[in-house]
């Protein structure tokens, strides 16, 4: 863990270019949906206000930033120069040594980044509504549900890594994976506004839990008992994507070959 808070302050630039990249891209897609209300004539759309769209936005660029995981570029890269077995030559669990070493990274980025965020989320809702709308008790839900969110994400991408011990290089399908995952996580567009029958069926895949779940928790958007079973969901995929990922290399793992000299 601290070896991931070093690694972040070292490289502080690159994470000052990543949220601000995330930053710009919320303000793009805010112009965008004002576009669309703009053009429906209604202030409310799906359930959803103007304000609420705001807050989704940038509510998913925070979460989306407490929840990435580059483990699939670490293991495809430590695999593909043959720096994995170095690794596995040190006497510690192979997958919980890159989880601390995010983790590290992620407790950084939280003080950092996502109290300041989360400051400016509540001070423009505030002002949009007219009353302080914080909830110190959806907040404390968030937290848990952002937990089991990156446990998963974190999964899901291990798994993927472990891809590379077939195919040698990642770089151009975990573009593709990537891409897949915004989608149907909720980060481009809420799952909210899919046709039903779509809808229900991501709710209940592991990705909806990666980014979708813990900001409609922080919104409100679920009673007591939704909420319980969203979580409770993302603890299930939590568990059985750890056992993927633990049967994944003990298959992967025998197939090791490094390449170059």
């Amino acid at each position: 863990m601290k070896a991931g808070i070093q690694s972040l302050i070292a490289y502080r630039m690159n994470f000052l270019g990543f949220a601000i990249g995330g930053l710009i891209y919320c303000f793009v897609m805010y112009y965008l949906w004002k576009a669309v209300f703009s053009s429906s004539g209604s202030d409310n759309f799906m359930g959803f206000s103007m304000v609420d769209m705001t807050l989704y936005l940038f509510l998913s660029n925070v979460t989306s930033q407490l929840t990435f995981s580059s483990v699939c570029d670490d293991v495809g890269e430590e695999i593909r120069h043959g720096d994995i077995a170095m690794r596995l030559l040190k006497p510690v669990n192979t997958d919980l040594s890159y989880l601390a070493n995010e983790i590290g990274g992620n407790y950084l980025k939280f003080i950092v980044s996502t109290i300041p965020m989360i400051i400016g989320i509540e001070i423009y809702r505030t002002l949009a509504v007219g009353n302080f709308m914080f909830n110190i008790g959806n907040f404390a839900l968030y937290l848990v549900s952002v937990i089991l969110a990156y446990l998963i994400s974190f999964r899901v991408n291990l798994c993927f890594g472990f891809m590379a011990f077939y195919v040698k290089n990642l770089w151009g399908m975990n573009i593709l994976k990537n891409s897949i995952i915004n989608f149907l996580s909720g980060m481009l567009i809420p799952l909210v506004f899919m046709p039903e029958f779509l809808r229900k069926i991501l709710e209940y895949m592991p990705f909806s839990s990666m980014s979708y779940t813990p900001v409609m928790i922080y919104m409100g958007k679920y009673d007591t008992t939704e909420i319980i079973f969203r979580i409770a969901v993302q603890a299930v995929w939590a568990i059985l994507l750890y056992a993927l990922s633990k049967l994944i290399w003990f298959h992967a793992v025998k197939r090791l070959t490094v390449q170059g000299g």
